[in-house]
């Protein structure tokens, strides 16, 4: 695993995956707090882990979302992609509870599944040249009571000492925008702030990329002023581009905008936050 020059532990006791196919984690090992924020980040070592981070996107996205989910434990949030991923975690240091979580998988993980759950929405041949040294965020969330500016910062912050130790260069997928927005009619809002990024944040044609179930944005009102979510927003200050017109995710009931981050690519503010030792 040439792109994975650290240390790796296998983690016997998460069971899910087929002993041919290791779990990985990668250094740091350790929790690595947060004192700022009162936050604890690490990478999850053990299946209760993952537990927990799948109990909150299940709140998130069934709870808040009204996601129809079809799961094998009732009240997880749980795909198959999840057995090849890393699970990185945010906890509330006095409490303990997970409030935010992230699952990145790896090229070499990505090929081990056959592909990423990005591919399962878009068309992505025009990716290929990014594969190798490219990995996928996902499921991002962040618990209600605690949206604010330091959980999104902490999960930065570990994924980019995970990019540098990894030598990978590119971050992809899919940034959700809810359906059901408040005050708008089911899928104007995503339409309207394709409307608004597809004019000023577009990849390259050579890069961009095709919905395999598309939202109708043609049918829908595209002139309305609407905030995007606070993770496409950030996404944004990080130099991202929009791939391609939005897939429509019935089961999660959002509508999903590919993005594309390279590291290379980060404005000098961002690249302090995120690339910060």
């Amino acid at each position: 695993m040439n792109e994975l020059p650290d240390t790796v532990f296998a983690l016997p006791r998460l069971a899910l995956r087929s002993p041919q196919q290791p779990v990985l984690l990668h250094k740091p090992q350790r929790a690595a707090p947060d004192t700022r924020a009162g936050l604890t980040v690490h990478w999850a070592r053990h299946l209760e882990e993952v537990r927990a981070a799948q109990r909150l996107r299940h709140d998130v996205f069934v709870g808040e979302m009204g996601a129809r989910l079809s799961t094998p434990l009732p009240g997880h949030d749980i795909d198959l992609f999840d057995n090849f991923c890393e699970h990185l975690l945010v906890r509330d240091e006095e409490s303990g509870q997970v409030i935010g979580t992230y699952r990145v998988l790896t090229p070499a993980q990505a090929r081990r599944v056959g592909g990423t759950y990005s591919d399962t929405e878009f068309d992505l041949t025009r990716l290929r040249a990014f594969r190798e040294r490219m990995v996928e965020l996902g499921r991002s969330c962040v618990h209600p009571d605690h949206r604010h500016g330091g959980v999104i910062l902490a999960l930065w912050r570990a994924l980019g000492d995970f990019m540098t130790r990894n030598r990978l260069d590119t971050m992809m997928g899919s940034a959700s925008i809810p359906m059901s927005h408040p005050g708008v009619p089911g899928g104007s809002a995503a339409a309207s702030i394709w409307r608004q990024l597809s004019a000023t944040h577009m990849a390259p044609v050579q890069y961009q990329v095709q919905p395999r179930l598309p939202l109708p944005v043609e049918r829908l009102d595209g002139s309305l002023e609407v905030e995007p979510p606070a993770l496409i927003k950030g996404y944004l200050r990080m130099g991202a581009k929009v791939l391609g017109p939005p897939a429509w995710d019935p089961d999660f009931n959002s509508a999903d905008l590919p993005m594309l981050v390279r590291i290379d690519e980060l404005p000098a503010r961002a690249r302090r936050h995120f690339l910060e030792r």
